[in-house]
């Protein structure tokens, strides 16, 4: 099977379209974990699980739950539904209440 210029075109074409149709459809379904304050979990706690789950620097854990205990919640982290749902799992079986928005 041979193909022509114009058909190696249009396919190069369609496949940049699918490729930027795609990365805009990923981009748009981004979400936020948020963490929600309490009144049981320690810091100590809270920054230990947000290293463990979300891979925080111990800097970024303490500045998280700083804010979680200043404005009642922090957006922890970034990425899919798919991405973040085991990370939400896993701190809310911590005993943190969790939510991905």
């Amino acid at each position: 099977m041979s193909y022509n210029e114009d058909d190696m075109l249009k396919y190069s074409l369609e496949e940049v379209d699918l490729v930027e149709v795609a990365e805009i459809t990923d981009i748009t379904n981004i979400k936020d974990l948020v963490v929600y304050n309490d009144d049981f979990n320690t810091f100590d706690h809270v920054i230990k699980m947000l290293i463990q789950v979300c891979k925080h620097t111990t800097q970024q854990a303490e500045q998280c739950t700083w804010i979680i205990h200043f404005k009642g919640k922090c957006a922890v982290k970034k990425g899919l539904f798919e991405d973040l749902k085991p990370m939400q799992e896993a701190i809310c079986d911590a005993g943190i209440d969790a939510r991905i928005q």
